[in-house]
């Protein structure tokens, strides 16, 4: 038998006496069959809000999920309160998947957890076409938006994906949106933003916690940034991750925080699963020596530990919003914690050639289709080395646009459906026609790349802001502009 309210679902299956926050709201609205947006800060209790209304409704709760590691988390959580949940990702071994999708056809489950990507295998869509999807949960859902600072390509498919098992009730949920990324999801959904029962309805919670100091500080050079970073660490009273852009700086500070015999552990792209498993592990656990991390922004989503005393960033972010979803994983338990951020305006160029990497221009997509036509037998037998010493030229290794065309490619339909870029020396790129028209946009691509440094300007506004951060946080992402701010 079914809770016959939300208050006995909180009470009895998540050992909470009340609702914060917007989260009462958002449950009333999608158990009366309307679709939500809720945009609140990291670690505010935003699953609440689909993960109540779960267990009320008939059928499954399917839930899109950007991370393998985030979505088996939450699964673990949700089993140890004897919620019938599960995942269905590529982590799992073939006999294991078939027999979750066994499940989900016989209806055993109330929440599942997949990722976009999951919809593109058969097998799949036929264990689901079996059972009622009763909501749709959209996490992280700015990566819904091509606007979004965490674009994914498949998320993209995310208006088809509902379309596909039936339209249901829908809540989006994301830290970090501003207006014309909640439009363009609500597009992208398949609705409209407004009050109506079939509009998408937005609750904003804003995006700073009240818990949270937010600082800035000027620095110039190495030494000064070490000195900055290493006072915030010491004095932060548990434990701290300092965020670099650079993978290259970060692994000069750890060399000097070693030589001074400052205990830390290091988390970024160039380790392996096996070592970056390990290091959060360690971090997680209050290991010795880990409660200081020296991270890339590959650190974070699915960290989810309640007292992060401080998060520093050493090196200018892309964003206001990835700087926002960064400094959310500080002070999840309510206590002050310290965000602070060192400003050296020599990584404003650094984050400008990024952005220029990140948004590739008409020319380079004809190019980059040139060589897939002409080229297919060299691109396989050399490798994308080849492809990327022909594209780039001596532009850098930190240069990531071919990767980022080939992942647009994809979502557009330009690359066939079994194409396989992902690995590096055996690279299988057969095309599926044309170039599709929107990457021969010239004027479009422009404005996307115009897009993107609006927003590294306003983070660089926020820099400069003398008066609440918070409050410039908040009103960025309700959409006014920052000039308006003072």
């Amino acid at each position: 038998m079914r809770p016959t309210t939300p208050d006995t679902v909180l009470q009895q299956t998540f050992g909470h006496r009340g609702f914060r926050g917007l989260q009462a709201g958002v449950i009333d609205r999608l158990l009366a069959g309307g679709h939500a947006m809720v945009l609140a800060p990291t670690g505010s209790g935003k699953s609440l809000g689909y993960q109540v209304p779960a267990l009320m409704l008939p059928g499954v709760t399917v839930v899109l999920s950007p991370l393998i590691a985030l979505m088996q988390d939450q699964v673990v959580a949700l089993r140890e309160r004897g919620v019938a949940a599960t995942f269905l990702n590529s982590s799992l071994g073939k006999a294991e998947r078939e027999k979750r999708e066994a499940g989900l056809a016989a209806g055993a489950f109330r929440l599942l957890y997949v990722t976009p990507e999951r919809f593109r295998k058969p097998a799949f869509r036929e264990a689901l076409a079996k059972v009622e999807v009763s909501l749709l949960a959209v996490d992280e859902a700015h990566c819904v938006s091509a606007w979004g600072h965490d674009f994914r390509p498949d998320y993209s498919r995310v208006g088809e994906i509902r379309a596909a098992v039936g339209s249901p009730t829908t809540v989006a949920l994301t830290a970090t949106a501003t207006p014309d990324v909640q439009a363009d999801i609500a597009r992208q959904l398949g609705l409209t933003i407004g009050e109506g029962p079939d509009q998408l309805r937005v609750f904003h919670e804003g995006v700073a916690r009240p818990n949270l100091s937010l600082d800035v500080r000027s620095v110039y050079g190495d030494d000064e940034k070490r000195a900055a970073m290493q006072t915030r660490a010491r004095d932060a009273g548990g434990p701290a991750v300092v965020y670099f852009t650079l993978i290259q700086t970060l692994r000069r500070f750890s060399e000097s925080l070693r030589g001074e015999r400052v205990p830390h552990v290091c988390y970024h792209g160039d380790l392996d699963a096996r070592q970056r498993r390990s290091v959060q592990d360690a971090f997680m656990n209050d290991e010795p020596g880990a409660a200081l991390v020296l991270a890339t922004n590959a650190f974070g989503m699915g960290i989810d530990k309640p007292d992060i005393r401080a998060v520093v960033h050493a090196e200018l972010p892309g964003s206001l919003e990835a700087y926002a979803q960064e400094i959310g994983r500080a002070g999840r338990d309510g206590q002050p914690s310290t965000c602070t951020l060192l400003y050296d305006e020599a990584d404003l160029a650094i984050q400008m050639r990024f952005l220029e990497w990140a948004h590739p221009d008409a020319e380079f997509y004809e190019r980059l289709h040139h060589h897939l036509e002409h080229d297919a037998e060299r691109i396989a037998a050399e490798g994308l080395d080849w492809l990327r010493e022909k594209l780039h030229a001596k532009q850098g290794r930190h240069d990531r646009r071919l990767d980022t065309a080939l992942g647009l490619l994809e979502r557009h339909g330009t690359l066939a459906p079994d194409a396989d870029w992902r690995d590096p020396d055996h690279p299988h790129l057969p095309l599926a026609g044309d170039l599709a028209p929107a990457l021969r946009n010239a004027d479009r691509l422009a404005e996307q790349l115009k897009r993107a440094q609006r927003r590294l300007y306003a983070l660089v506004q926020y820099t400069q802001h003398g008066g609440d951060r918070a409050v410039f946080l908040n009103e960025y992402f309700h959409g006014r502009t920052p000039s308006a701010l003072g």
